[in-house]
């Protein structure tokens, strides 16, 4: 799976990627993970999931998202569907990106 969270106290999104989504929010609010991003916020809300696809894919979109370093891309991609339907099809599993 490869999510997206947001925070309105730090107005920001934070992308990643697990196989246990609930386990790994968690430990985000909890502050589990010393230098990341997420220990700013305790406000953490789940803002896009993009699940069903395999390891490799998942690895490949993150970090396609991640390359983007972009607030509108990350907005973008849950208000146009199609948007991330493209992902899935570019990042495919056969795909050697």
């Amino acid at each position: 799976m490869v999510f997206n969270l947001y925070s309105k106290s730090v107005d920001g999104y934070y992308t990643g990627s697990c196989l246990d989504f609930t386990e790994r929010f968690q430990r985000h609010l909890d502050k589990t993970y010393f230098d990341s991003y997420t220990r700013k916020a305790s406000d953490w809300i789940l803002y896009l999931a993009i699940n069903g696809l395999g390891y490799k894919q998942v690895r490949k979109i993150e970090k396609h998202i991640k390359s983007m370093k972009s607030r509108r891309y990350i907005e973008n991609l849950k208000k146009y569907p199609e948007m991330v339907a493209s992902l899935i099809e570019k990042y495919g599993a056969g795909s050697s990106r």
